[in-house]
């Protein structure tokens, strides 16, 4: 979401002035073109040639002298998006009020009709203050994203809210600011990865998924204004924790327990996770050993847990995923059998298409058995994609 994107960081002077290296970082990671603007309070606190060296430009320091003429109006008109960390009781109230007397206030004034995300921090006493909350109400009045502050350790030795909000809870926010908002209202369900059969307290049965296609779909769903869900037995996206409620699982019995207990109150389940299809029917109490001998394991089926969603009424918009080697023809047929709204197919046995990827390679299938392939892209992509066509659908756009 943030690839390409050209984003403003502005830094006031508060002791939490450093946890902006960290969002710089973070943004520039994500792929973004990332500028800077610092008030002189701000130097105090973080050295400008940081932000230089981590964004590849020097951060703008003053109004006048430069060989810029209009520093603020430049780099306002340049920016897709502004972000202020942290946000001082001063720079919030000189931005509410409209004045305009440091490089900071000037180019966020500058910045009107450009989304904004304000990050306060500051101690208890003055974010509590009915100054502060006035000028709070007054921006979000006018159309300000505030983020935080959070309640914890502050400088001084006190503790209470006030503390800067975590800087990747700040770069989800300024996502969302930038998002289209376009599934704002949608309650999203997504399952990722691969479940865990145990054998014994030590090994289990698995599969090589890595969950990377099921967090891409979480995170593109919330990127778009969605509230997701994401059970899965992987590790969770890095970024973005903030707007994801993960529920962790670890066998195919957790995952369906976890599935049908959300997907009544979801609007769409797109269920990505790799499920074991079979189980041990007893594990083992304790290790097995070599020198026991190999082991006899007698399997049992596992909860169907796509079939199970299907056949809730009401249900949601359902996706399945079917991980197929070589012939799609099984996928066709599984779509047709288990009463999804959409599938989708891959052959894991294609470069670029298998597990732990970061591209893929899918085909769309419907119930009436029409394969639509779709060209090698990034996970991103496809899960962009992916939503573009079930927003569509269930908007009566596409049958």
């Amino acid at each position: 979401m943030l690839t390409g994107r050209r984003i403003v960081l502005g830094v006031s002077g508060g002791v939490a002035a450093y946890k902006a290296a960290y969002v710089a970082r973070r943004l520039v990671e994500a792929g973004a073109d990332v500028r800077t603007v610092m008030t002189a309070a701000a130097t105090r606190f973080l050295g400008a040639q940081t932000l230089a060296a981590i964004t590849g430009t020097q951060p703008v320091l003053d109004l006048f002298g430069g060989d810029d003429p209009s520093p603020h109006t430049n780099l306002a008109r340049w920016a897709d998006a502004v972000v202020v960390v942290p946000a001082t009781a001063a720079t919030l109230g000189r931005i509410a009020t409209g004045i305009a007397d440091d490089p900071l206030s000037t180019t966020v004034l500058a910045a009107w009709g450009t989304p904004v995300v304000l990050a306060p921090a500051m101690h208890t006493e003055m974010w509590e203050h009915p100054a502060t909350k006035r000028t709070i109400a007054a921006l979000v009045g006018d159309g300000y994203d505030i983020v935080g502050p959070e309640a914890g350790p502050l400088a001084g030795g006190d503790e209470g809210p006030g503390r800067l909000a975590d800087p990747d809870v700040i770069v989800a926010a300024l996502v969302r600011a930038l998002s289209s908002g376009d599934m704002a209202g949608w309650r999203v369900l997504v399952s990722a990865g691969g479940t865990r059969e145990p054998i014994d307290p030590v090994r289990y049965i698995g599969n090589r998924s890595s969950g990377k296609m099921g967090n891409a779909i979480a995170l593109v769903a919330a990127e778009r204004g969605a509230d997701v869900t994401l059970v899965t037995t992987a590790p969770p996206p890095e970024r973005d924790r903030a707007a994801i409620e993960v529920v962790a699982v670890e066998t195919a019995q957790d995952m369906a327990d976890a599935v049908w207990l959300r997907a009544g109150d979801s609007h769409v389940a797109v269920l990505a996770a790799a499920v074991a299809d079979f189980r041990p029917r007893q594990p083992a109490g304790t290790k097995l050993r070599r020198s026991d001998g190999a082991p006899a394991i007698d399997f049992e089926p596992t909860p169907d847990i796509l079939a199970g969603v299907a056949a809730m009424s009401p249900r949601p918009f359902l996706v399945g995923f079917a991980a197929e080697t070589g012939s799609l023809d099984e996928a066709v047929a599984k779509a047709q059998r288990k009463g999804v709204d959409l599938l989708v197919a891959n052959d894991v046995a294609k470069p670029g298409s298998g597990f732990g990827t970061d591209t893929n390679e899918v085909a769309i299938v419907t119930p009436d058995g029409t394969s639509e392939p779709w060209e090698p892209m990034t996970k991103q992509e496809v899960a962009n994609r992916l939503w573009d066509r079930i927003r569509r659908m269930r908007l009566g756009e596409e049958r």
